[in-house]
């Protein structure tokens, strides 16, 4: 009887056979990643602009999609370079390496994307000597491309080079971003020897007799950078090959660009946000036509957000205040030559509200950096605008809120970062000339911190979330709905569920 039963039970076996991953990639992936960042936009432009968006850009994600409405960043500075890496790696600057759009490496300050190994494919300029050299893990395209066996192609597309690099990844197939001085997108050496001819053919298109101010400072800027995403997935058949998940890394950022200059209220700013949704409208029909609807996944987030100008802030009696770094620097680099009687500067640096001590001429000096250290905190405890001075190496027990004490500790990277951490009053922050109508960004407080998460499309659906999330659980949630594994420095969690 057993003898009989085996034939047939191998034979029925045999017709049966586990499905490959090629098989089955359709059903646990979308066809096509889109990971969309829009440059200093605060969570609150999400409704300040409701009412005059169209039904199909930022009210089609709210109305479609899960929103997360209270994301927030969970480190400090909340800049361009950082925000960028930590949404698409899950991780922190003391982990990720990202300490700024500039920080210090070896015995000076560097640019978080600069590489001189490697050389600008476009252009002449030198635009494009930059990598994502000084990133020290993985993204979420990264890990898409191991969890494929590297058959996923991953692009980035920015106006800046940061932006469109660091959320790319190391194996990215190319990031391309915009030379201001040639007019053109570009690419370097790192990524390849010369560009797609859908890239040249692209780059002809670009309207060059502009003015870089009237393309940055308007819609124009925000809609080449669409329109190079859509050659991108036309020119590398992004999300329409055979059972293949490929990622596209959007980031628009004029927004900033205009802020930057003219606030969080000026008629330039709005007209930025409602030329996106126009934009973001037809990217999404773009997608729906090529890819198909329903077969990508979007997520949409920021760097960071922006406080509202000192001028506004004082003229509605909110107390407020402009911050020079370089003048404080100077101002304490004077104080200590005082206190202890040296000509030597022993503050070499001021960033992002850290200074950084000069330890060759605090040892020349014949001095101990914890009597220094102590004098910087004792200078600025005077100055009207400072809450707190907090020596780096000792943050942890730092006698400051938790909620900002952790911001504090994420963010300190030991070998880039600098060696105190001021933390201005609210509504106080960085001017470089005289206070204007312009605005800026980089500290703990909800206006630089609360930006938007939103999920739109395969798999998502509609509903809304309102306790706190963090910028680091965004590369987990969506490497979780994709099914690949979290970014190598993840450090935080994936937040959707159905």
């Amino acid at each position: 009887m057993k003898k009989n039963i085996l034939p047939l039970l191998m034979l029925l076996l045999s017709s049966f056979s586990l499905p490959s991953f090629a098989d089955a990639v359709g059903e646990i992936r979308p066809k096509l990643v889109v990971g969309i960042a829009v440059d200093q936009m605060r969570w609150d432009y999400l409704y300040r602009f409701y009412d005059d968006y169209t039904d199909n850009g930022f009210r089609r994600m709210l109305r479609e999609g899960y929103s997360f409405e209270n994301c927030q960043i969970n480190y400090i500075p909340s800049v361009t370079a950082i925000g960028h890496t930590s949404l698409y790696t899950g991780s922190v600057p003391s982990i990720h390496g990202i300490a700024g759009n500039n920080f210090w490496k070896g015995s000076g300050m560097t640019y978080c994307c600069r590489d001189t190994t490697v050389q600008t494919v476009g252009s002449t300029t030198k635009e494009g000597q930059m990598s994502p050299c000084n990133l020290w893990v993985t993204t979420i395209g990264d890990e898409l491309k191991t969890a494929t066996s590297w058959k996923s192609k991953v692009i980035g597309v920015s106006f800046k080079d940061r932006a469109a690099i660091l959320p790319a990844g190391h194996s990215a197939d190319a990031a391309y971003w915009f030379d201001k001085k040639a007019k053109c997108f570009i690419s370097s050496t790192y990524y390849m020897d010369k560009l797609p001819g859908w890239v040249n053919a692209y780059n002809e298109k670009i309207n060059k007799k502009l003015d870089i101010n009237d393309i940055q400072y308007q819609p124009y800027g925000n809609q080449i950078v669409e329109e190079m995403a859509k050659a991108a997935i036309k020119g590398e058949r992004l999300g329409q090959r055979d059972d293949q998940t490929d990622m596209i890394c959007i980031s628009f950022s004029c927004p900033d660009i205009t802020g930057h200059k003219y606030g969080t209220h000026h008629e330039l700013t709005y007209k930025q946000y409602i030329g996106l949704d126009k934009q973001l409208a037809d990217f999404f029909d773009y997608l729906d036509r090529t890819v198909g609807k329903g077969q990508w996944l979007a997520f949409l987030s920021a760097d960071h957000g922006a406080s509202n100008s000192i001028e506004q802030n004082l003229a509605h009696k909110i107390p407020a205040g402009g911050f020079n770094d370089g003048q404080a620097a100077k101002q304490a680099n004077e104080a200590l030559a005082k206190k202890f009687s040296t000509s030597a500067k022993l503050i070499s640096a001021c960033y992002d509200y850290k200074l950084r001590l000069d330890r060759d001429a605090i040892s020349r000096a014949g001095l101990k950096e914890c009597d220094v250290k102590q004098a910087i905190r004792e200078f600025f405890r005077n100055d009207p605008m400072v809450m707190y001075v907090v020596d780096l190496e000792h943050a942890a027990e730092a006698p400051v809120p938790s909620y900002i004490r952790e911001k504090i500790v994420n963010g300190y990277n030991h070998e880039r970062s600098g060696d105190i951490q001021l933390i201005l009053k609210p509504q106080h922050f960085g001017t470089w000339k005289d206070i204007g109508p312009g605005t800026s960004h980089g500290l703990w407080n909800p206006y630089d911190c609360h930006i938007p998460f939103i999920l739109m499309g395969w798999g998502i659906e509609h509903g809304a979330y309102n306790h706190e999330v963090h910028i680091t659980d965004i590369a987990p949630t969506v490497c979780s709905l994709i099914h690949i594994q979290m970014p190598s420095g993840c450090i935080g969690q994936g937040v959707y569920e159905k």
